[in-house]
């Protein structure tokens, strides 16, 4: 391959030696303003040059010089803008000036001015010296650049082969320099990296701090689903994934110890929020027809990146839909996905589906204090620590105190829903059993002078349909009527 590249180096050389010749180092940006042709490319504009660089000099020599032909020593040339460049002879001084050599230009008091044959000459290269040379060199730029096109094939296939050498010479470069390692590519759909990194994560963060991670994947393991807190390092997994697949396919060693990869036909991702409100589209919309793209294009051939499905929308709403996407792919496209959810509830998808494995990224409490230790584990994670990070960002710590305070009611209140959930009856059944009981239940002589608040918790409850009605909504609904009642 080194000797197709060393053929394809043509060096052109008849254009080399033009340009080089004609062409200035630095010129200025526009092509109208002079100055791009080299001296001694053209003769006619070397005149112009010389003329406009050297015209008082000439001046000065040719003053001198008609001294001493008519011997008037105060004999003088100057110059207007109305007459042009003139000889200035005084009165007195006339009778010297030899005859047929002098035209008359103009009369003055005590003098006279003339123009000689040689002084037009003179002139007239001096004062258009300037607008000519940059006419003329516009002229030379455009016939040179007409003698350029002609080597456009030659060139297009020299750049070509310099940036083909220039690109292999880059990923030799930092493969080198950061320790990268040549993949294998597997025929079987196995996916298999050991001590992965990001590479510009790495390149930022240094290779002692960064933490490698592996990733298994095979065709009983097909997708994974990732858990993990905020900031543990889910986003740097999956991405580092798609970047080591890439960088193997375009030819560049990766940043792994070990790297055997399948041949992917595509690469979708959904990753972070994103919207296009001038389309009327909010961050949802463009999170599902990111999603839709994917489920629509990819084959089993394919790598997705699914990065918090569902979290744009309700919990239960976007549950549901996390959990229809990953049942869809698993069932219907079998492409490898990674999938990074904070719906816990989906790690229990591991024993219905045989392909999806659950891992997490790993956290650790020292002293109070959650350390992300950024490494990749099997198995769901336990906790999601969000309470932690929103207190690194800096909220108020009586505003985190109040959180955590929430955390533990409801972590208390889903408890006992499990706990009830469990007893004979189930909850249905328990709630149903006391709203009917107490709508069933007849009031004595005492209870018939009842209150305003009494009467429209009555009403309330005749008004209910059970049967239509959802555990938590009956639950809601018990609760709404008793407080009527106290």
């Amino acid at each position: 391959q080194a000797q197709q590249l060393a053929d394809k180096l043509d060096p052109c050389s008849e254009l080399v030696d033009l340009l080089e010749r004609s062409i200035q180092e630095n010129p200025p940006l526009s092509v109208k303003e002079g100055n791009i042709i080299k001296d001694g490319y053209n003769e006619t504009l070397d005149r112009f040059r010389d003329a406009s660089r050297n015209g008082k000099s000439w001046i000065a020599q040719l003053e001198s010089k008609e001294r001493e032909l008519t011997g008037i020593k105060s004999l003088k040339i100057g110059y207007n803008r109305v007459f042009g460049y003139y000889i200035e002879v005084t009165k007195p001084n006339l009778h010297l000036l030899p005859k047929g050599r002098y035209e008359r230009k103009q009369t003055l008091a005590n003098a006279e001015r003339f123009i000689t044959q040689e002084l037009k000459e003179k002139e007239a290269l001096i004062l258009e010296a300037e607008e000519k040379s940059i006419e003329l060199e516009y002229e030379l730029f455009v016939d040179i650049r007409e003698r350029v096109k002609q080597y456009i094939p030659r060139l297009q296939s020299l750049a070509k082969a310099i940036s083909e050498l220039d690109v292999l010479q880059s990923f030799a470069t930092v493969s080198e320099e950061r320790h990268y390692v040549k993949p294998q590519f597997s025929e079987h759909r196995e996916l298999i990296i050991q001590a992965g990194r990001h590479p510009v994560v790495e390149k930022v963060l240094g290779t002692q701090t960064y933490v490698p991670n592996d990733c298994y994947m095979n065709k009983e393991r097909e997708l994974l689903l990732i858990t993990g807190p905020n900031m543990s390092g889910k986003s740097t997994y999956m991405r580092q994934i798609a970047l080591t697949a890439i960088m193997a396919q375009i030819g560049c060693f990766v940043p792994a110890d070990k790297a055997v990869l399948p041949i992917f036909d595509q690469v979708f991702t959904r990753i972070g929020a994103a919207d296009d409100l001038v389309s009327g589209q909010s961050t949802f919309m463009v999170e599902m027809l990111e999603a839709r793209n994917a489920i629509v294009h990819a084959t089993q051939n394919s790598l997705i990146l699914f990065d918090e499905i569902g979290r744009g929308t309700s919990t239960y709403d976007g549950m549901a839909l996390a959990q229809a996407i990953i049942e869809y792919i698993h069932d219907h496209i079998g492409a490898k996905t990674l999938f990074s959810t904070h719906y816990h509830e989906l790690t229990d998808l591991e024993q219905s589906l045989p392909k999806l494995k659950n891992v997490h990224v790993s956290a650790v409490e020292e002293n109070g204090k959650v350390v992300f230790l950024h490494k990749i584990e099997e198995g769901p994670a336990d906790q999601s620590y969000g309470i932690h990070v929103a207190e690194l960002a800096g909220l108020p710590s009586s505003l985190i105190r109040r959180a955590e305070e929430i955390l533990a009611e409801l972590e208390q209140q889903e408890e006992q829903r499990k706990e009830e959930q469990e007893e004979p009856g189930g909850e249905n059944e328990a709630v149903f059993e006391q709203l009917s009981m107490f709508a069933e239940e007849k009031p004595s002589k005492e209870e018939t002078r009842l209150s305003k608040k009494e009467k429209k918790a009555l009403e309330t409850l005749k008004s209910v349909n059970l049967l239509e009605m959802t555990p938590l909504e009956a639950l809601n609904k018990l609760y709404e009527i008793q407080k009527l009642l106290k």
